[in-house]
């Protein structure tokens, strides 16, 4: 409730401003949305075409999840803490088809020999020993660097070797590796330092595209490769990225107020963890089928694996904010609750079912995002 009122309040806020101020941010995203038609009105150019293709090059390596136009995943793939399926057991595995070893790929890109020391294990006190099921567990942290620091006290090499890949394999499924995943693929594409920031958070690539547009109205120049555009208004080209956000706070908000809070941002020159939007989502434009009305992206830590998505387009080819899938809502799951649930506590196994009941029909969809943005290739 506290998100949904933030969000309402923050969304009048924006309409009440003064006339003035509506009218700079009108003017500045009008700006906006004529350079980023202009660049869109081109065929893809070379470095977007090379982003796109590194991109599919990876989801095919990988062999991840597809999802399908309703939001469905019609084919279930490789996933981050899996190795190849083998039912023999015995036969040697390349590496390549260890979704682990794909994903420290990218954070190996990303960090190099600092690698280790950034990625997080966590576990649970008494976890591994207890048998009470509704004991409260107190959360415990650590680097992958530090465990395998211990695994290297094992005599025996097997097990030396084994208890380093569990420290791996825990600290990929244990670190969001989404951010890496992009910042892989533009790496690999050839985009230097000063052209994206490589970072293990979207927002930190986000804010800088907002920030070129900024200076791009402002006939200022810089060197970054991307500038951020109004998602819905402008047409994908492949080696776009298309981004969400799942801030709690703007639940109830739409696009507009979304890029309008990180602008906000860039202005009082806000950083860290008192920027508005950090909880992010970004996924690479692969391809675009205009015949059809689809657009295709890529995307890490999907559902745990590199996975790629269709998404609608409109009869303009730019993105529809119809993304959602079919369901049939609550009143089509007819699976009784759990008998623990229902002994833990009836009324609230009673009171859960009335609010689900009440509530709108849920996102059934795994397309069904709150895209807002999109960091068009200069």
């Amino acid at each position: 409730m506290r998100a949904a009122v933030c969000a309402v309040v923050m969304t009048v806020g924006l309409a009440a401003q003064p006339a003035d101020a509506q009218a700079d941010r009108a003017t500045f995203w009008k700006s906006v949305q004529a350079t980023c038609n202009a660049t869109a009105a081109k065929a893809p150019s070379e470095r977007g075409r090379r982003i796109a293709q590194i991109a599919v090059d990876e989801f095919t390596r990988f062999g991840g999840h597809r999802i399908d136009a309703d939001g469905r995943i019609f084919h279930f793939g490789l996933t981050e803490a899996e190795h190849e399926e083998d039912d023999g057991g015995g036969r040697p595995a390349r590496l390549d088809r260890l979704g682990w070893w794909q994903v420290m790929k990218y954070w190996l890109a990303l960090f190099g020999d600092d690698t280790n020391h950034k990625l997080e294990v966590r576990g649970y006190s008494d976890a591994s020993t207890s048998s009470d099921d509704a004991q409260l567990a107190a959360l415990l942290r650590t680097t992958a660097a530090r465990l395998v620091s211990l695994a290297e006290q094992a005599s025996d090499p097997a097990e030396r070797e084994m208890l380093r890949e569990a420290a791996l394999r825990a600290a990929v499924v244990d670190t969001s590796w989404s951010a890496a995943f992009v910042s892989y693929v533009v790496k690999q594409s050839g985009v230097a330092e000063d052209g994206f920031r490589f970072a293990n958070a979207h927002s930190a690539y986000i804010y800088d595209a907002f920030a070129t547009s900024v200076a791009e109205v402002a006939n200022q120049v810089d060197d970054r490769v991307y500038r951020a555009c109004p998602i819905t208004t402008t047409r994908p080209r492949p080696g776009d990225v298309i981004c969400n956000q799942r801030e709690p706070a703007l639940a109830g908000a739409g696009e507009e107020v979304a890029r309008e809070r990180i602008r906000a941002d860039l202005a009082a020159g806000t950083t860290g963890f008192a920027r508005a939007i950090r909880r992010t989502h970004c996924e690479v434009v692969a391809h675009v089928d205009a015949q059809a009305r689809k657009l295709y992206t890529i995307g890490g830590n999907v559902n745990q694996a590199v996975a790629a998505r269709k998404l609608n387009l409109r009869r303009d080819l730019k993105f529809s904010a119809a993304q959602k899938g079919h369901c049939g809502g609550l009143g089509h799951w007819t699976m009784p609750q759990g008998v623990s649930a229902q002994a833990a506590s009836p009324a609230a196994a009673q009171a859960s079912q009335a609010a689900e009941a009440a509530s709108p029909t849920p996102k059934c969809s795994l397309n069904d995002k709150k895209w807002f943005v999109l960091l068009q290739v200069r």
